[in-house]
């Protein structure tokens, strides 16, 4: 009998990973080899426990599965990243792609795309929408630039785990906390992001993470 492969849920979303969990352990070819609710003791977590793939939320308490991906693809190469996650593929597909992750699939899509795209992974190829692969397409192969979905795409990937933050309700202070830089380094990226977007407070920008944050909620 084959080995089964063995997969990693990284979600700090405790239904998620249950859901995932029986899922998946239902399958001939696959099992769960373990289980995290966080960016840090997922990359120790990968030392001990050897996962074939990691399945990735974006968003977790503790750090930022973007960066998450990359350290993944640092230290353990060999390990193939999915992400499941709420947010837009718009705007975070492509981001999580460069940073390492083989596949990319939204929660409310799972249900149909989960098993699939583990082993589209497995089998060696990407794993993302047909209407993402064909923005993919546009963009690297002919060449025509995708258009923006919004002034936030022109956020790096850490302005966007800030502004993700502060629209969570997060202070400045907690964000420095959370992940692991200065009082300082938040207030760059923050004057960084009001740049970008066209704002002129701090008042305004707070406002603006959140009115983006609710109609992700939504979306």
């Amino acid at each position: 009998m084959a080995q089964k492969a063995k997969i990693l849920l990284v979600d700090d979303h405790p239904l998620v990973r249950e859901w995932l969990a029986t899922l998946i352990n239902q399958q001939a070819d696959l099992e769960i080899c373990g289980e995290t609710d966080s960016a840090p003791t997922a990359l120790q977590m990968i030392g001990r426990v050897n996962p074939e793939i990691a399945i990735v939320d974006i968003s977790m308490e503790g750090g930022s599965g973007l960066e998450l991906i990359k350290d993944i693809k640092a230290n353990y190469p060999n390990v193939m990243v999915i992400v499941l996650s709420m947010h837009d593929e718009a705007l975070y597909a492509e981001r999580a792609l460069r940073a390492g992750a083989r596949g990319y699939i939204m929660k409310r899509e799972a249900t149909k795309n989960v098993l699939q795209a583990i082993r589209s992974v497995r089998g060696g190829k990407l794993h993302v929408s047909d209407k993402m692969a064909m923005m993919l397409a546009e963009k690297f192969v002919e060449g025509v630039p995708s258009k923006p979905v919004s002034l936030v795409e022109k956020l790096s990937d850490r302005e966007l785990e800030v502004f993700h933050l502060l629209g969570r309700g997060y202070s400045t202070r907690r964000i420095a906390d959370e992940l692991h830089v200065s009082f300082k380094t938040i207030q760059t990226f923050c004057a960084r992001i009001k740049e970008k977007l066209g704002l002129e407070t701090a008042t305004e920008l707070l406002l603006e993470a959140v009115r983006w944050h609710d109609n992700q909620q939504k979306n």
